[in-house]
């Protein structure tokens, strides 16, 4: 019996160039050459949904990550230098932020580390949920919002925050870039001092230490240096309780300004162009007629006398229309009224929402003693506050907008209706007639403020007229509003001019009454994007180098084929502390597996090490008892668990008929007698490939766990230990096979589904738990014979 079990088998249409297990579920993401991220089951390696690229996000996928609960996955955009969160129900953009330079890394980690402190501030979590009200779900029937916010249920934001315990998404790319995003959301580090350009990163998962393994490379015609280096983090370690609340706050306070956004997008989508037409009609109007009769004179005149003359007559009757009319009141109604709801329900409440945890966050800033370390500034979150305050004050301000023009456009065109049924002599009901001598002069109100021509609006606006008030506070634009309020006479504002201690006071939030919402949105969130960043800045400096070692050198020509995961590789045993890294160094033209030991906490005197492994002919006489190859060279390389290497391997003298062979290597075989006459002592100032000689090899001969991979050039593999999964991705990119690593003696695949993956993928354990045999009738075609994908049906995780 084959020492794994082979349960699917694709032909894709598209190169892959990442893969990514699901570290709770049996999915796993690829990235391939056309920018596409799909997400497939195990089961036969079927296609659960697939995200093809587009303009606003990008193209060009360079990084993938899994967050530990495997419930969002992670992927970075070379081409546009976005990091997308999407859904793993669907294939939706729950989450995107930029960064300055494009990712070549990332690693997904979450804390394990407990205290009595962090216990406690889990179970109060929920505080906030119990004193503020539930944010209302953005309405359906909007395109932009569709995606987030919408659901009926209304918890998008849990599903962003996730578990309340912290867990950190580390970004690595070009020229030394590093960065630590809590909850995958909100930055708390930028780490410098690091040279080159990112190739593999890990940060324990007790927030201690940061290995990070570069490419440092001259020029674009040197050879590139590979380079480990180990970073102290300990003040992320020694503040964990207060970094871990400090981040939840942020994370509330990132979705809360991306809640605000979504609700005044779906409020633009509600004002339609169509109530421009009264202002861009009038204008035309004003610049075709011959009289030299003002607009506002001609409409007094018919509201006066009831006539009109012929050119206003022309404009109401051919270019507005009794039936235009109609529909342009009640078009301007229903957006007005649409746009009054979101603002009550959902703009304000957001708001609302976020003053409060700002006001929590200064509470934390003014206790100096815990906070003051990590760079959270009280007098920054102040002005956050405050730029909140105009936020709320501006958005008054446009509901009292819309209310005065509601009143104001009613009126109007109802006399307006009335007097053009007449022009038309069409019957007029009673109720319509009715017009008393206060509507008269409401009405000749709103024409004398309305209908003044202003030639200054021509050069700004294209028109002579800004009769509809509400559009100009949703407009994304840095001028000033064309028809501010009138503060004239309000008392209010008089008191103030006059009062310079109260024009000064904190308690009082400024007010722009020339700008625009979106104006004072855009300030609002730079303000806060301001006072964020400086613990990002803060806890960055504190960061510094443990250690540097330069592993070995590549020439530019040393690979010809495109690799998807590159050694080394990074990998953190979280029961005790210790790193492995994971490189190969090319001696004689055999490529060995060599194993960087470290512990973290430095306090602890056990001890680092370098061994070199490389794969005794056993699997050769196990294959060909004829053979005398010498051993084997690994092609990829990956920790399955804490005790457990998974690799490819190929025969150094690489003939027709040498198949490649997936194979698992025990630690234990390799640190045996770890303190007897194995110690290599390094040198900071050498590399390592320039004393490979001295560095102790071990020879292994895997007994069973290895199989032969028959009619496939297999090159790289992708392993999940929790899951005891792997996926083998041959040379050309395109032909991926699927193992269970850990098969029982009766060949029956072993029933590990968890409670969590039983209710959200319900599908995923019928295909799972299939008799033996028909799991083998179904993967045992050759590579030949498989169809290509391109006809292949999607399947939801919700069946």
């Amino acid at each position: 019996m084959p020492a794994f079990r082979q349960v699917g088998e694709k032909q894709l249409p598209q190169e892959v160039v990442f893969m990514c297990w699901s570290p709770k579920r049996d999915l796993i993401a690829l990235a391939n050459r056309a920018g596409e991220v799909l997400l497939h089951r195990l089961a036969n390696f079927q296609r659960v949904w697939s995200l093809p690229p587009n303009e606003n996000t990008g193209k060009e996928v360079t990084a993938l990550a899994w967050r530990p609960d495997g419930k969002i996955l992670a992927f970075g955009l070379a081409d546009t230098k976005r990091i997308i969160l999407c859904d793993v129900e669907k294939p939706e953009s729950l989450h995107s932020f930029s960064v300055d330079l494009s990712i070549t890394y990332m690693h997904w980690m979450e804390v394990t580390e407990e205290s009595s402190v962090l216990t406690s501030f889990y179970n109060a979590e929920d505080e906030s949920n119990l004193l503020l009200p539930k944010l209302p779900a953005l309405p359906k029937n909007y395109s932009t919002t569709a995606k987030i916010f919408s659901e009926e249920k209304s918890d998008e934001i849990m599903k962003l925050l996730g578990d309340v315990r912290l867990n950190a998404l580390v970004l690595g790319g070009s020229s030394g870039f590093i960065e630590i995003y809590a909850y995958g959301m909100f930055k708390i580090a930028t780490v410098n001092g690091v040279a080159g350009s990112c190739r593999g990163l890990c940060l324990s998962s007790d927030l201690k230490s940061l290995s990070v393994i570069t490419e440092i490379r001259d020029s674009s015609d040197s050879e590139a240096e590979i380079t480990y280096f180990q970073l102290d983090t300990s003040l992320l370690s020694s503040y964990l309780p207060e970094v871990t609340r400090m981040a939840r706050k942020f994370t509330h306070i990132s979705t809360l300004l991306q809640y605000i956004k979504l609700s005044l997008t779906c409020m633009c989508e509600a004002w339609e162009e169509i109530l421009m037409q009264m202002d861009s009609r009038l204008t035309k109007f004003v610049q075709e007629k011959n009289t030299t009769t003002s607009v506002q004179d001609e409409f007094m005149q018919l509201l006066l006398w009831g006539k009109a003359s012929l050119e206003l007559q022309a404009l109401l009757m051919n270019q507005l229309t009794v039936k235009g009319l109609k529909k342009l009141g009640q078009s301007i109604e229903s957006s007005y009224s649409s746009i009054q709801k979101l603002v009550i329900s959902h703009l304000q409440s957001g708001s609302e929402a976020l003053l409060y945890h700002l006001s929590e966050l200064k509470g934390m800033a003014l206790w100096k003693q815990k906070y003051e370390s990590l760079g959270l500034d009280a007098s920054g979150i102040e002005e956050a506050i405050t730029a909140v305050g105009s936020f709320i004050l501006k958005a008054n301000e446009l509901l009292q907008v819309i209310d005065s023009s509601m009143k104001n456009f009613k009126a109007f065109f109802r006399w307006l209706y009335v007097a053009m049924l007449r022009m038309s002599e069409d019957h007029v009901l009673p109720e319509l007639n009715k017009m008393t001598q206060k509507d008269i002069t409401f009405v000749a109100d709103f024409l004398t403020e309305h209908f003044n021509e202003a030639p200054e609006l021509y050069n700004r606006k294209g028109k002579y007229f800004n009769v509809e008030r509400v559009g100009q506070y949703l407009k994304d634009e840095d001028d000033d509003l064309v028809s501010p309020p009138n503060t004239e006479g309000n008392q209010w504002f008089n008191f103030l001019k006059n009062s310079t201690h109260l024009k000064e006071s904190p308690l009082l939030f400024p007010y722009y009454p020339e700008k625009s919402l979106h104006f004072v949105k855009r300030q609002m969130e730079g303000i806060i994007d301001q006072c964020l960043q400086k613990p990002a800045d803060v806890i960055g400096r504190s960061v510094h180098q443990a250690v540097c070692l330069s592993l070995y050198k590549i020439s530019q020509s040393e690979d010809s084929t495109p690799q998807l995961f590159k050694l080394p590789f990074l990998w953190n045993d979280k029961t005790s502390n210790i790193h492995y890294v994971l490189f190969t160094i090319l001696e004689n033209s055999i490529s060995k597996i060599h194993i960087l030991r470290r512990h973290t906490d430095t306090s602890r005197s056990v001890s680092n090490g370098i061994l070199a492994v490389e794969f005794g002919n056993i699997l050769n006489n196990s294959i060909n008892e004829s053979s005398d190859s010498r051993c084997y060279s690994c092609l990829d390389a990956h920790f399955y668990d804490d005790e457990t290497v998974t690799v490819v391997l190929k025969e150094n003298v690489e003939q027709e008929g040498k198949e490649r062979i997936l194979a698992q290597l025990p630690l234990s075989s390799v640190y045996t007698d770890e303190d007897q006459d194995r110690k290599f002592i390094w040198d900071s100032t050498e590399r390592l490939d320039e004393r490979s000689g001295e560095i102790p090899t071990c020879t292994v001969f895997l007994e069973n766990q290895w199989r032969v991979l028959e009619n496939m050039k297999a090159q790289y593999v992708s392993v999940n230990g929790i899951r005891k999964v792997s996926c083998v991705l041959s040379s050309n990119l395109r032909h991926v096979r699927v193992f269970e690593m850990d098969v029982e003696d009766d060949g029956e695949v072993e029933e590990e589904e968890e409670e969590e993956t039983t209710q959200i993928a319900t599908g995923e354990s019928d295909e799972l738990n299939q008799p033996a045999e028909n799991q083998d009738n179904m993967c045992g075609a050759s590579a030949e014979e498989l169809p290509d994908e391109t006809e292949e049906h999607e399947t939801s995780l919700d069946p």
